[in-house]
């Protein structure tokens, strides 16, 4: 499979220019699952051998939590591919983490895929099919031990090997994913130096998974209006990480940096924001509208997709598990910008 090469950097047009288009369309690969029947076991601490030969089909959404219509349009994309799972890049509940937002922008779009559920949106699921990562927005609200009471007490996470709900792992399929806290006021500390980084190389090396996805939402390389956020840069891939996924910036990029793939989607919902200055291995990027991931995994391979609101298919990025070799295609590159953004 052959890739359109993009130009450098500095070939690509200012903040103020004409949209670009690359259009090299293809449909998705994914098709419907019936969940009753197909849907993998329940997420467990490691892989069992029953597990590893189920494909695993999840979604990622990020800067999600509006509460609006923008948040309505992406929650009806994401159930429309019946994910087995999905996973967030922080930024769950906008403006402040508040309890009186949370369940009007999490449950009222989510709640499908929540266990506990108790809020008041319907049911819930059987099982938590639910589990995200914490944003600097949902550190706005905490209680008198600094915690985020209302992000803590609305999920129910895993917990059995970190002993916190900040930052956890659990395997689904054949993908192991690791959810970190890079907020600031993590008490167990965000630098590579950090409590939380030695957890996460442990765990990475225990780790018998095909793929090992690691998720949170303070991006170590972005193009973005935040830009890189350097106490995030871990070495993830020397620590046998598959790929980091992140938010923050209200946009979508793919970075590869050392050869090891970096994800930016954070058009879930928030305002969206425009590209500075692309970095060094900025591949693709995109902020013309909202959307979200849909990522395949079986034991051979593992295929990435960003797909907007309307359907289409931005960018579709693959691994295969035994030779580890990308093999992607840029379909389409769309990159517009937009004024309006906030943090």
């Amino acid at each position: 499979m052959t890739a359109t090469v993009l130009p450098s950097p500095t070939e690509l047009p200012s903040a103020t220019s004409e949209p670009v288009i690359v259009d090299e369309r293809i449909t998705p690969t994914s098709t419907v699952m019936d969940t009753a029947t197909e849907r993998p076991p329940s997420p467990t601490s490691s892989p069992t051998v029953n597990q590893m030969a189920v494909p695993v089909r999840f979604a990622v959404i990020g800067d999600y939590g509006s509460g609006d219509q923008n948040e309505a349009d992406v929650a009806d994309l994401v159930k429309s591919w019946y994910p087995d799972l999905v996973i967030t890049t922080g930024d769950n509940n906008y403006p402040d983490g508040a309890v009186d937002t949370i369940d009007d922008n999490i449950g009222q779009f989510y709640h499908q895929f929540i266990y506990p559920y108790q809020g008041a949106y319907g049911e819930g699921a059987d099982t938590n099919r639910f589990f995200p990562s914490l944003g600097n927005h949902d550190w706005y609200t905490v209680d008198g031990d600094g915690m985020p009471f209302p992000y803590l007490d609305y999920f129910k996470l895993p917990q059995r090997e970190s002993g916190n709900e900040r930052y956890y792992d659990f395997v689904w399929g054949p993908v192991h994913f690791f959810a970190l806290d890079g907020d600031w006021h993590e008490p167990d500390g965000v630098g590579r130096s950090s409590v939380q980084a030695a957890w996460l190389q442990s765990r990475l090396a225990e780790s018998t998974a095909t793929w090992k996805i690691v998720y949170a939402h303070h991006p170590p390389y972005s193009s973005g209006l935040h830009g890189s956020i350097e106490w995030m840069r871990w070495p993830y891939a020397e620590w046998g990480a598959t790929a980091f996924l992140a938010g923050h910036d209200h946009l979508y990029e793919r970075l590869v940096v050392d050869g090891f793939p970096y994800f930016i989607n954070g058009l879930g919902g928030g305002n969206i924001y425009y590209f500075k200055i692309p970095l060094p291995g900025s591949e693709v990027r995109y902020n013309g509208d909202y959307g979200a991931m849909l990522v395949e995994a079986t034991e051979a391979d593992i295929t990435f997709q960003f797909i907007n609101r309307s359907g289409e298919v931005i960018d579709t990025y693959s691994l295969l598990g035994e030779t580890g070799q990308e093999n992607y295609l840029f379909v389409p590159l769309i990159r517009f910008e937009s004024t309006d953004a906030t943090t």
